[in-house]
């Protein structure tokens, strides 16, 4: 099982707002900030398993999937990250070819790191 996962980003102020608004549909939150060291951890329920850590150099290209509880909650994520400045990478849909029940929706945030939510219901 996996506690946590960081992706990289190259501005740490920009893209933890952006965070705050996409991860909100999905009652994730910041847990911690450490400014000082340019890492924000989001997480529900004060557990951060979602983190940001800004770095200048091999950007992009990282892949995060965040599992949720039904398919509203996929949709309202593609609606709030497109609402925020990211980018559609893939609209809330089944993916039949993952399973039948695979629902999920992919977008880039600002570095082009590729975000997804999903649920199997």
């Amino acid at each position: 099982m996996i506690a946590h996962v960081s992706i990289h980003v190259s501005n740490y102020e920009k893209s933890k707002d952006f965070y705050v608004k996409a991860l909100a549909p999905l009652g994730y939150e910041v847990v911690m900030d450490l400014p000082q060291h340019k890492v924000t951890g989001f997480g529900v329920k004060g557990m951060p398993d979602f983190w940001i850590v800004e770095r200048k150099e091999n950007l992009g290209g990282e892949h995060a999937a965040i599992l949720v509880g039904d398919k509203s909650m996929v949709d309202e994520f593609y609606k709030a990250v497109l609402e925020a400045g990211g980018k559609d990478n893939g609209a809330p849909g089944i993916r039949e070819e993952y399973s039948p029940d695979y629902y999920a929706a992919f977008v880039l945030d600002p570095d082009g790191n590729n975000i997804e939510a999903v649920c199997f219901k």
